[in-house]
Formats: C-alpha cells, sequence, structure tokens
C-alpha cells in the first residue's frame, strides 16, 4: 500500500509563503478548516483581516439556526444553539426540584398568603446564601465583555457555585436548562444562556440565584458591553434609581402594595414603562413564595413588611411599552416592541428599624457595575 504524503501547510499572512505549524485556537473551536501561520507575528499582523472568518462563520451559523421558523421576533435579538445541560456534583446539597423540575414545596403553598417570618438562626443562612450569591454574580459580571458567549457566563457562575458549596438555583427549575439567565437587549428577563457572543452596545442582565445548605440567595444586575448609546445608559441608570428609591422606602409596617408607586413614578418621569408581568417574590428556603411584590403602581399586592421577612426586588423598565411577549422557548420573556429593557434586583431582610441588603456589593461602596 502506498504511504500518504503528509502535506505541507502554508502561512496565510500575505505575500510571506514560509511553512506553517501554528494554527489560530479559535478557528480551532469554531471548526474552520485550515487558517495556519508561521509564527505569532505573522499572526498578530494578519489579525485585522483574519477575524473577519471568525465574524463570518458565527453569522453563517446563527442564520442556519432557526429553531422556530414560524415565529416572529419583536426585536433584532435571536437565540443561538445551546450547550448541554451542566450536571451538580452529588455531595452538594440541592431543592426538591433538582432532579424532577417540579417545586413541590412551594405548590403546597400555593394559594397562601402567610408570609413567614425567620428566626435568627434562619436570618443568618440567609446571610451566608446571599453573600454567595453576590460573589458568584461578581465573577460572572467580570467575565462579561464584548466577544464572551453567555454560555461562557453561565459555565462560570455554574462553577463559582459549585466552588461554594452551592446549587445553582434556576437549574432544572421547572425545567429551565441553564444555571443562570442572561437577558440581552429586549429580553427582559428568563434568557436563557447560549453560543451568541456578546455584542458591543449590548446590555445584558445576569440573573444568578444559589441554594446554599437549604436557602435562596437571589441577585441580578445589567451590565454595559463595550461602547453602549446614551438611551441604553440613561435606561440602565434608571432602572438602578428605581431600586434605590425602594431601599429608602423598606421597613416594618410599609404595605407591599406601596413598592410599585415608588417604581413607577421614578420610571414614568424618564418615559420609561414598568413591566407588570414579572414581580418580586418572598424568598428563604423556597425559591419563590410569599410575599408577591409587584413593581407598577396600583396593585393588589396582600401583606405589611415586618421584621424577619425576606424578600426580593427587581423592577424591569423598558423603553417603550411595558406589554411582554415570551418566545417559543417559553421562558424567554422580551418587550413587544422590540425596545430594550433592563432591571435590577436584590434580596431585603426586613429588620427591627429598617431594612437590610442581602446581597449587596462588598466592592466600590456597593455601587453597580455599570458605574464602574
Amino acid at each position: 500500500m502506498a504511504a500518504k504524503l503528509k502535506s505541507i501547510q502554508v502561512c496565510e499572512t500575505p505575500n510571506c509563503g514560509q511553512e506553517a505549524k501554528l494554527q489560530c485556537p479559535t478557528c480551532i473551536k469554531l471548526d474552520i478548516k485550515g487558517s495556519f501561520f508561521c509564527s505569532q507575528s505573522c499572526f498578530k499582523e494578519s489579525w485585522g483581516i483574519h477575524k473577519l472568518v471568525h465574524k463570518k462563520s458565527r453569522e453563517e451559523e446563527s442564520s442556519a439556526y432557526n429553531p422556530w421558523p414560524f415565529y416572529t421576533f419583536t426585536g433584532s435579538l435571536r437565540p443561538f444553539k445551546q450547550t448541554p445541560r451542566r450536571t451538580v456534583p452529588s455531595h452538594i446539597g440541592r431543592p426538591d426540584y433538582a432532579d424532577t423540575s417540579i417545586p413541590l414545596s412551594e405548590q403546597k403553598l400555593r394559594g397562601t398568603t402567610s408570609i413567614r417570618v425567620l428566626n435568627d438562626e434562619e436570618i443568618e443562612s440567609m446571610r451566608v446564601a446571599c453573600k454567595l450569591a453576590r460573589e458568584v454574580l461578581d465573577e460572572g459580571a467580570a467575565a462579561a465583555s464584548v466577544g464572551v458567549t453567555s454560555d461562557e457566563i453561565d459555565r462560570i457562575i455554574h462553577e463559582a457555585s459549585v466552588d461554594r458549596e452551592c446549587y445553582p438555583s434556576p437549574l432544572n427549575y421547572h425545567g429551565f436548562p441553564k444555571s443562570c439567565c442572561t437577558s440581552i437587549n429586549e429580553v427582559i428577563c428568563h434568557g436563557i444562556p447560549d453560543t451568541r457572543p456578546l455584542a458591543n452596545g449590548d446590555i445584558c442582565n445576569i440573573d444568578v440565584t444559589v441554594y446554599h445548605r437549604g436557602f435562596h440567595g437571589d441577585l441580578n444586575e445589567t451590565l454595559l458591553i463595550g461602547d453602549v448609546n446614551e438611551n441604553a445608559k440613561n435606561l440602565v441608570k434608571t432602572t438602578w434609581e428605581c431600586l434605590q428609591k425602594v431601599i429608602e422606602l423598606l421597613r416594618p409596617g410599609v404595605k407591599y402594595r406601596d413598592v410599585g408607586a415608588v417604581i413607577q413614578r421614578h420610571a414614568q418621569a424618564q418615559n420609561y414603562s414598568v413591566v407588570r408581568s414579572y414581580c418580586g417574590h418572598g424568598i428563604h428556603e423556597l425559591f419563590h413564595t410569599t410575599p408577591s411584590v409587584p413593581h407598577y403602581a396600583k396593585n393588589k399586592a396582600i401583606g405589611i413588611m415586618k421584621a424577619g421577612h425576606t424578600f426580593t426586588v427587581e423592577p424591569m423598565i423598558s423603553e417603550g411599552t411595558w406589554k411582554d411577549e415570551q418566545w417559543p422557548d417559553n421562558w424567554t420573556a422580551v418587550t413587544s416592541d422590540g425596545k430594550l429593557s433592563a432591571q435590577f434586583e436584590e434580596t431585603f431582610l426586613i429588620t427591627d428599624t429598617g431594612v437590610e441588603v442581602l446581597t449587596r456589593r462588598r466592592q466600590r461602596g456597593g455601587q453597580p457595575y455599570f458605574m464602574d
């Protein structure tokens, strides 16, 4: 049998022609054939032209992937392929829905209006879970930049959770396939991480919840990716301000229904709208429970704040209409007009004298990442 001759690769830098043995690592990941270079210096010299090959490949992949050919999208964002669900080591404690997708403990309390008051031991467990959730979000936020996929952010958040002996609460909650939510541009909430690279000018919300030794801690932030236009910056800033104004209100004796008026007043002053389909919620050993905390005015929320209550407030503020639609994945909520939406969330503890922000950022005086 004749032996096959070994092929010789030639450097792709124009006018070089030298034998090449180095291959572009990104091209290997994208399964692009060829892309050989003779040296790092030739690779760097050709980068301005060569990176267009990556862009073209990703655009072709995006256009080829269309899971819902008859769905009319409201905005420009499109779904990309998802990677397989990540696993959690068996020694880490997990909520009751981790294997079945059904939160039976929550369903047992459906319809009740009673709000649980936590004791000192339970409050300390919440402090620990919320501190760990903040640490996990910080790691995800540090990775978010132009060219990084939301799936890579999900990987980082998943591993950061596991490293801290936490179960990532979104994973398999009612079947959710990932370990965090990443909501980009017109996505209001519950965006599923996928292989789309973040683009210059995007806004991206990362929503993290962890389950640690029986308790959940929940928070999210909207980040600016690259050079973001002033309209998007103002939306993000206003959304954060809405949450800060709520913090000034929280204390024993306040009605939960009063939260929404504070948010809507500030949002409307900037000509923005408040999403109505999703609300803040009680949280402790249950991921979602009483009280419900709507973010819009004239709501009918039940309950009065008492010391020992733990809950989230997470205003979703949109550029245009407050109305939303859902992608056919049955998770991704988007604005009905395709305009931008932003969100911020913290977990709160009502104390005897006011409120404690359990998920507060520990660096830079607690300021959000968009101010860094």
